[in-house]
């Protein structure tokens, strides 16, 4: 809220579901016709060619990594915080390290942890959310109840690429319900159901928590408010130990971090399974395509992404870079980036793999709905991409150099597809199949 549109958040995050929910409309269109666990890369091979399906598929391996990086960073710098009332102070890459750490053993063994008591984190992190905005709308909040989230003098104005970062980036995962197609059952039922029920519990989930947030300062009082703060990320904190208590407030912020381990430990899988798939396809060394004898894991992809995470938090370490402010806010925007760029790519592959594959199916779902969220994913990569340096203060050539990383990895995966070609011309035409 503090780099973004302050009070505009609640009103975006309903404009953001709404573009959600149009772009899944092309997605699980497309899911039904493709089951593969590389999902964008093999709608983008199997729809515009091999060449533009190497191209998203190393996208997609920069973008989730730069997502999970950046995680690490946001739940060092909270867990270091939260821990430290208890008198456990320990720097934020002590709690970044043991995160990754424990990550790389549960993506190594395909752990159950990582199904189940990951998802009762989660469950117990959104009802203590609850329990603290329920608490500001019980006591009136800062006298403020009925402002209009859709006022567009509050929507489009201030920091609208941070914006876009904030909300969009509570999306991104949703594609994990494609991801897992080769290994659910009636996939044909149960991806649609997934996707658009996570598009509408994001929705609303996040609306209604960030208009408490609103209400419980008020609206000319938050930005003020927020940028009083040592910390951006102590906001919620304060505002569960004044309406709910410092009790509550206490519980908040350590499963506050228990949610962001999830999030990390599902950003992992899905790294690790994109490795597993660029490495089965062709597009990276194939010992990274083989699964665990025993546990059935991508272990290998695991065993890669963890190094590379220990590496960039290290990197960051050593550069006395602030793990909020630095590795999450840059990583996240790089990841946020390439993931609109992959979606947008993906709207586009809809409407050719349909033209290429005519179905009996709705023109509102093979060509109205993917070019509606194609041009708008596109518009909004594009102000990111624009915005990077406003929206992470950062300043050339850091600004150019780390949004530059998505055309870059694009370029990249282009080329390797294309000498795959030239070396092995079935395996190319292959690119992205179904595999059941």
């Amino acid at each position: 809220m503090l780099l973004g549109n302050g009070a505009g958040i609640p009103g975006f995050f309903v404009l953001m579901a709404v573009v959600m929910a149009i772009w899944a409309i092309g997605f699980v269109a497309l899911a039904r016709r493709i089951r593969n666990a590389g999902a964008f890369f093999a709608y983008s091979a199997q729809a515009l060619g091999g060449r533009m399906g190497g191209g998203v598929a190393f996208i997609a391996l920069l973008a989730y990594n730069a997502m999970m990086f950046g995680l690490l960073g946001l739940l060092g710098g909270v867990a270091s915080g939260v821990f430290s009332q208890f008198g456990v102070s320990l720097p934020w890459w002590v709690w970044s390290l043991v995160a990754t750490a424990l990550v790389g053993v549960l993506g190594y063994k395909e752990a159950e942890l990582s199904a189940k008591v990951l998802m009762v984190l989660v469950s117990l992190e959104v009802a203590i959310a609850l329990i603290v905005s329920f608490s500001i709308v019980a006591a009136g909040g800062a006298g403020d109840l009925t402002y209009n989230i859709f006022d567009p003098t509050l929507m489009f104005t201030g920091g609208i690429g941070a914006a876009i970062l904030f909300t969009f980036g509570s999306f991104i995962g949703i594609e994990a319900t494609a991801i897992y197609t080769e290994e659910v059952r009636a996939a044909d039922r149960t991806v649609p159901r997934a996707t658009f029920l996570t598009v509408l519990i994001i929705g609303i989930f996040y609306t209604f928590v960030t208009w408490t947030m609103v209400v419980g300062t008020g609206v000319d009082a938050l930005v003020p408010t927020i940028g009083q703060l040592p910390d951006p990320t102590l906001y919620l904190f304060t505002l569960a130990e004044k309406y709910a208590g410092a009790t509550v407030a206490t519980v908040l912020g350590i499963l506050l971090v228990t949610s962001i381990f999830a999030s990390v430990q599902a950003m992992h899988n899905f790294i690790a399974r994109y490795f597993y798939v660029a490495g089965r396809e062709g597009l990276l060394p194939g010992f990274l395509g083989v699964t665990h004898d025993n546990h059935q894991s991508p272990h290998i992809g695991s065993i890669v992404q963890t190094t590379m995470a220990v590496i960039v938090v290290v990197l960051f370490t050593v550069a006395g870079l602030d793990p909020v402010l630095n590795l999450f806010s840059w990583l996240a925007q790089v990841s946020v980036l390439g993931v609109l760029t992959m979606m947008s790519i993906t709207s586009f592959a809809v409407i050719a793999y349909f033209r290429k594959n005519p179905a009996p199916i709705s023109g509102i779902k093979t060509m109205v709905a993917p070019l509606v969220s194609g041009v708008l994913m596109g518009g909004m990569a594009l102000y990111a991409l624009i915005s990077f340096g406003q929206s992470t203060n950062t300043t050339a050539p850091l600004s150019i150099i780390l949004p530059g990383l998505v055309p870059i990895f694009g370029l990249i995966g282009f080329l390797v597809a294309s000498r795959l070609g030239r070396t092995d011309a079935l395996r190319f035409q292959n690119l992205g199949s179904s595999r059941l």
